[in-house]
């Protein structure tokens, strides 16, 4: 488990889901994961629910904004990256061939953020940190631990991304499909890269640790949810993918935390 009270510049930092009923979501999440939820005012008639562990912010719920709702958008874990300049970081991905669905704007007094679609379709948000830099707890059991983009080009969403914050990657020799490590520009592993399986969409996956994936996977059933994928191992430890009762994916990862 690691505490952080800032973040490298192109670090995922964040996650918050958007979803169709935030109540039920909170109980599901809160069971699963021993989080607790702290409901705060964003605006006129929405509410973010701040969710915590030993009293430090993991993650947040929310309902979805009334357009996603309107045009049938799905629930969705939403990753976040640290950048210097969130207007710099969307004029940048804008240049780089990717599309902003929304400009830089400010979220109160905790940061300015934009949200960014890739060349391939990925969404994810960029976070300029005010008041609120990210995460408090990560790597660890209930808490951020991996972020995966599974894209329908490799070369092109590395490139991308590189160009966009300053990432390496190393593939995992013999690995197939072909995974991309990513490392942020200190060298840290900030994620992975992977090949879309078959009507797979372009997505950014969020991985909560566990300490017993099948554990886990069991207790997703029983609250309602469903999985995707039964437990397996890999190289670094033993992953599964859930699916929340409102249809809100997610990964499971048990195995060596970093700090």
């Amino acid at each position: 488990m690691g505490e952080r009270t800032k973040y490298t510049p192109g670090t995922f930092s964040w996650t918050d889901l958007s979803t169709t009923d935030p109540d039920s979501a909170k109980s599901f999440y809160g069971s699963l994961f021993g989080w607790d939820a702290e409901d705060m005012p964003a605006g006129e008639g929405m509410i973010y629910s701040v969710m915590r562990i030993d009293g430090k912010d993991v993650a947040a719920i929310s309902g979805q904004a009334p357009q996603q709702r309107d045009a049938g958008v799905p629930p969705a874990w939403n990753s976040y990256l640290t950048v210097e300049s969130a207007d710099a970081a969307v004029a940048r991905a804008k240049e780089l061939g990717g599309a902003a669905h929304a400009d830089a704007f400010d979220v109160f007094d905790a940061g300015r953020m934009g949200v960014v679609q890739d060349p391939q379709g990925g969404f994810f948000m960029v976070w300029e940190p005010k008041a609120m830099p990210g995460a408090g707890l990560v790597n660890g059991p209930g808490l951020l631990s991996w972020n995966e983009l599974a894209t329908s080009d490799i070369d092109a969403a590395a490139s991308f991304y590189s160009q966009l914050f300053g990432w390496t990657t190393e593939p995992i020799e013999g690995a197939e499909p072909p995974y991309l490590i990513v490392k942020n520009s200190k060298g840290w592993s900030n994620g992975g890269i992977r090949k879309s399986q078959g009507p797979e969409p372009t997505y950014w996956l969020v991985y909560f640790g566990t300490d017993d994936v099948d554990r886990d996977i069991a207790k997703i059933s029983e609250l309602g949810g469903s999985h995707l994928l039964e437990p397996m191992d890999i190289g670094a430890g033993r992953i599964g993918i859930g699916q929340d009762p409102q249809g809100a994916v997610f990964g499971l990862f048990a195995g060596q935390f970093e700090d």
